[in-house]
């Protein structure tokens, strides 16, 4: 009988995190689809703007203090995300778990503003074309802020049980940070097209 040679994997990590964790991967996808179906809806709404004597239509330009102070808030939370990035990255805990809760204020925060951004377009969402793509976008990344929120108060409570000793833990806060980043960096074009677009 011929013998084998096998590979010995026995001290290879059990869990991985950034390019080579599978998480990660798929966090990245989902962005890339996500970013996708908000290329589209921009490509929409200045499709619309072409087509329109006047944008907006039969409506003035929207209220832009509400998502100026959201725009606000999310510049504001990316340096606390990144060092509870950096912090999961590290394995460190207790600073982890502060983080995880500062976070949620920050997911929490844009969702007050959010409730003034509706009525601050000037427009109900069935009144016409400009109406139904504003209030389109505005819901999409409004959808965009609960996914990460609700993410980010499952994974806090995590952190605060045993559940949070497992180390891949830390891969899936480094993945929820990557993608609150994401929902912070989508808004920057939609708040120029929503806010600023019609005043040109």
């Amino acid at each position: 009988m011929k013998e084998r040679v096998v590979l010995d994997v026995s001290a290879l990590p059990l869990h991985a995190t950034g390019a080579a964790s599978p998480t990660w991967w798929g966090t990245c996808a989902f962005m890339l689809i996500e970013g996708t179906g908000f290329a589209l809806a921009l490509a929409v709404y200045f499709y619309l703007m072409s087509l329109a004597p006047h944008w907006p239509i039969r409506a003035p330009a929207p209220d832009p203090w509400p998502g100026t102070f959201l725009a606000l808030i999310l510049l504001a939370s990316v340096a606390p995300n990144v060092l509870v990035s950096r912090w999961a990255r590290q394995g460190d805990m207790r600073r982890v778990r502060l983080g995880l809760v500062v976070m949620c204020l920050f997911g929490i925060a844009p969702l007050f503003f959010r409730a003034y951004e509706f009525p601050a377009l000037r427009v109900r969402w069935d009144d016409n074309a400009y109406g139904s793509i504003t209030w389109t976008i505005l819901g999409l990344h409004t959808a965009h802020i609960v996914t990460d929120l609700v993410d980010t108060l499952v994974l806090t409570c995590l952190m605060f049980t045993r559940h949070g000793d497992n180390p891949r833990r830390f891969g899936d806060v480094e993945d929820n940070a990557l993608y609150w980043n994401f929902v912070v960096v989508t808004w920057i074009p939609l708040y120029a097209s929503l806010y600023w677009v019609p005043r040109l």
